[in-house]
């Protein structure tokens, strides 16, 4: 059925998702018919639970923010029976560009207002962290820090950022995993995105200066896999070969994952609203 009753998720503190854009998005809203039950702004409040957006009688949660608040807010409320409407709110976008087109947020709302269509997605979990997007390992992915400051407009923290990510990308001999018969060497950055049928498993080789200043400036930018790709395979389940701990971004946040870590593929409820025509 048609979403009816909604709940905002945003995050102010981005560039993309200002009060204005926020306020705008309420009126039109209004203008579709559709109530507005209330709204989060992340992370300076909790996410909802899902018990209590159904006592309020919610049946859909609109994600306007960046791949990492959609990541937090989707885990939050994996076993919530209602809806989510995806709007471009970030960087990079990805998961609003797989369900609309175009990526106007207005016209978005306006086509999600009578769609009924729900489709699942699929994800890359281990353990308890999943990525939507995409899960990136290996020394290579200390460049987050300095994408983070970049984001932020801190011109200082992003120089010493970029300095810590440039010494682990060029200093470390890269990381290992097993599960993708194609990658056997060390690599800088191991790139895993869900599909379809399994896991896209991309290694980027950066052995000389010029590959990693393309990795930095490329990731700086948002752009997590222009980078040069050596190696590229399909995997069902993925492990990290090397014996100590390693930095994964899952949707672009930081995690510390345990080697033994099982890396696998998985999929979501029929709970996203996509306006892309199959």
């Amino acid at each position: 059925m048609p979403m009816k009753k909604l709940w905002l998720i945003t995050n102010p503190g981005s560039g993309s998702t200002t009060e204005a854009k926020c306020a705008a998005l309420e009126a039109l809203f209004e203008e579709q018919g559709l109530t507005l039950a209330g709204r989060t702004d992340f992370p300076e409040h909790g996410l909802p639970k899902g018990a209590s957006l159904t006592r309020k009688g919610v049946d859909t949660v609109v994600l306007f923010a960046g791949d990492g608040t959609i990541n937090a807010a989707l885990r939050a409320l994996a076993k919530w029976k209602g809806s989510f409407l995806i709007l471009p709110g970030g960087t990079m976008n990805l998961l609003a560009k797989a369900l609309h087109d175009p990526l106007d947020p207005h016209k978005i709302v306006e086509a999600a207002a009578a769609e009924t269509r729900r489709v699942a997605l699929p994800y890359v979990e281990a353990g308890e962290h999943r990525a939507f997007v995409g899960l990136i390992l290996g020394p290579a992915a200390s460049w987050a820090r300095a994408r983070e400051a970049a984001r932020k407009g801190r011109i200082g923290r992003l120089f010493a950022a970029a300095r810590a990510a440039w010494r682990n990308t060029f200093d470390r001999h890269g990381i290992r995993v097993e599960g993708a018969g194609k990658l056997r060497h060390r690599y800088q950055a191991v790139f895993v995105s869900p599909v379809e049928t399994g896991l896209e498993v991309i290694g980027v080789d950066a052995r000389d200066w010029r590959s990693i200043a393309q990795i930095g400036w490329e990731w700086v930018n948002g752009d997590w896999i222009a980078a040069h790709a050596v190696d590229r395979a399909h995997a069902e389940e993925l492990r990290v070969r090397d014996p100590w701990p390693v930095l994964a971004l899952f949707d672009g946040e930081p995690v510390t994952l345990d080697p033994d870590t099982p890396i696998r593929s998985g999929r979501s409820l029929k709970a996203f609203i996509a306006t892309r025509k199959a």
